[in-house]
């Protein structure tokens, strides 16, 4: 799929000042959510879509994830992440993973294209248990992709909570708002969700962060989206993205508990 990535986050945005807030409308990537302070094995959350998705142009998302641009061996980008996503000529979102190891492109792997407003479920990445730097996508307590290895990440990374935006290269007025709840992050592979209680927050352009406490909160645009219309049957979408992998054996060591 020939698009950006959706963890353009750099690790610098994490901790710096949130800048000032521009106009409805922007090119490029911008966020409103929170990091970890301390790194971590896993990352958790109950994430409801507020509104139906209305994108002009690029996409919007809300994830949890490790990893991003340049943090994987010798600078390389790697990351794992789930979580919603919109695009253009949608009113519904979809469910996914993203994957991106060393050296290779991007892979989007679409579990469910049937996110409506309304819609909520638990997302988790998890490093697995005794395997020390393979990583496993978790959605309401099942696993939904195989173990991914990604060198050099165990004990590297913080955890991410964020709704992202990006104009797809135009100023684009792109519309979202995303219910975050119940963030856990693991201390060990394969351990025990525990509350995240210190954060950074990460807040920029026309995306606005609303939290409820450190580990709840609520990343919209200013402008909310208009109320979806009644459900009709919705076809699979076509941005020729993967369907949803399911393969790999399941490690009850590393299996969420909820």
């Amino acid at each position: 799929m020939h698009r950006k990535t959706f963890a353009s986050l750099a690790a610098g945005l994490v901790f710096a000042a949130a800048p000032a807030a521009h106009a409805c409308g922007s090119s490029g990537y911008s966020y409103a959510g929170i990091s970890s302070r301390d790194k971590v094995s896993g990352v958790s959350a109950s994430l409801t879509s507020l509104a139906a998705p209305a994108v002009q142009n690029g996409h919007v998302a809300g994830w949890v994830g490790v990893g991003g641009p340049g943090l994987g061996p010798h600078g390389s980008s790697e990351w794992i992440q789930v979580g919603f996503s919109g695009f253009p000529g949608l009113r519904v979102g979809s469910l996914y993973y993203e994957v991106a190891l060393p050296g290779k492109s991007p892979r989007y792997v679409e579990v469910s294209s049937n996110i409506h407003q309304g819609s909520k479920h638990r997302v988790a990445v998890l490093e697995v248990g005794h395997r020390h730097g393979w990583w496993r996508v978790w959605v309401d307590g099942k696993a939904v992709s195989r173990p991914y290895r990604l060198p050099g990440s165990h004990g590297a990374w913080r955890a991410i909570a964020t709704a992202e935006n990006w104009g797809g290269g135009m100023r684009a007025c792109n519309l979202y708002s995303y219910r975050f709840d119940g963030v856990n992050v693991a201390r060990h592979a394969g351990g025990t969700w525990n509350r995240l209680q210190s954060v950074y927050r990460i807040q920029g352009g026309d995306n606005r962060l609303l939290l409820s406490s450190s580990s709840s909160f609520t990343a919209r645009t200013s402008t909310l989206p208009q109320p979806e219309e009644p459900r009709q049957a919705t076809s699979a979408n076509h941005r020729n993205t993967p369907a949803a992998h399911r393969s790999g054996s399941r490690h009850t060591t590393d299996q969420p508990s909820w």
